[in-house]
């Protein structure tokens, strides 16, 4: 529905803040112009927060109306989500690409311990590439509700063997990249040190003074995740004035963090963190509005798998949760996420090639 000039406020103060949500999937196709569906709205002004829906060219009408300052977000933001996303420094994204997760841990909220041995780590990274998988995320800590904190030295002995064992993989296959999931400076720099391309951390490079630092000095891809709190308590008592817009304004004070560090933002992911400081509600409010965060100009990435969401999935074991991952997944994509994060490769990527021949994006 298109609302009016009427129906937005006269004149918003220097300080507001502004958010767009396409209803229809982002174009990203350098076209500032082409789309005409609506579009959701959301304003946060002297702490009232309005939501409406209209036509961009309704927004542009009302924009020219306003300050200087208020034009140019508008115009930031019809930007970012023009803009293509067809690659960071080491990703082809010109089609959703699967991000298979590789626990090297005893205590993992879904697989913990199955691949605690190096060996079965690497022969389940193999086996996840060749269902489809692009990206192989290794992890040597759990960052489950609930988790107790692994010093760097233990996580380290269990992820590098894992990377050492996959480079002649990423050698054979150039499409590959080798992602390092960890929040500790430490491990990110011996993962740098032996060929990781992504940096991928639950506490978007917060949990460490040196993590910003090791990541700007690196040339991987660096995933920002949004987390409130921490493990241990982080899913006790979550408190959010807006959820999905929290974590905008979170992630967008992280990207400015890492550009001011000397980051390109092509280098940059973002992930608003299903479940991390997030119950049921939240999860399913941030999922259904995950195209807000395409505002940020960063490929999104959707880590949902085998999580409950508070409903009935939430008495289910993690794997017995597929049908409920492979329902986000397909809400996310049609919301324009370009990265999935998975355990299930196998079934993600046959989910994925239907979807993409019914959506007409087959390659």
């Amino acid at each position: 529905m298109e609302l009016d000039n009427s129906s937005l406020p006269a004149h918003l103060q220097e300080t507001a803040r502004l958010y767009l949500a396409p209803l229809a999937r982002p174009w990203h196709n350098g076209d500032q112009t082409a789309p005409t569906s609506p579009w959701e709205v959301a304003i946060r002004d002297g702490g009232v927060i309005r939501r409406m829906v209209l036509t961009l060219p309704v927004l542009r009408d009302w924009s020219a109306r306003q300050s200087e300052t208020i034009q140019a977000r508008i115009g930031d933001l019809i930007r970012r989500f023009a803009e293509p996303r067809t690659r960071t420094l080491h990703l082809d994204l010109s089609s959703p690409v699967l991000m298979g997760i590789v626990n090297a841990t005893p205590d993992s909220f879904s697989d913990g311990g199955v691949y605690g041995d190096a060996a079965a780590a690497i022969e389940h990274g193999r086996r996840m590439v060749d269902a489809g998988a692009r990206i192989l995320d290794i992890g040597g800590e759990s960052t489950r509700p609930g988790a107790t904190p692994v010093a760097a030295e233990e996580e380290m002995r269990r992820v590098l063997p894992v990377i050492q064992g996959l480079q002649d993989l990423r050698r054979q296959t150039p499409r590959i990249a080798l992602s390092i999931d960890t929040w500790h400076a430490p491990v990110m720099r011996a993962a740098v040190g032996i060929g990781i391309d992504i940096i991928n951390d639950v506490s978007a490079l917060t949990n460490n003074p040196e993590s910003l630092s090791v990541a700007a000095g690196s040339d991987t891809d660096i995933v920002l995740m949004h987390m409130q709190g921490e493990p241990p308590t982080m899913n006790r008592a979550p408190s959010y004035v807006d959820v999905s817009l929290d974590v905008f304004d979170y992630l967008d004070a992280r990207i400015d963090a890492c550009i001011s560090a000397g980051v390109d933002r092509r280098r940059l992911i973002v992930d608003p963190g299903i479940g991390f400081g997030k119950r049921g509600p939240e999860n399913l409010t941030v999922l259904r509005e995950i195209a807000l965060f395409q505002g940020l100009g960063c490929p999104v990435l959707l880590g949902a798998s085998r999580k409950g969401f508070g409903d009935k999935t939430q008495a289910l074991a993690p794997r017995d949760r597929l049908p409920t991952s492979l329902a986000a997944a397909m809400i996310a994509l049609t919301r324009g996420v370009q990265i999935v994060r998975v355990h299930d490769v196998a079934e993600t990527r046959q989910a994925l090639d239907i979807w993409r021949q019914i959506d007409g994006t087959a390659r």
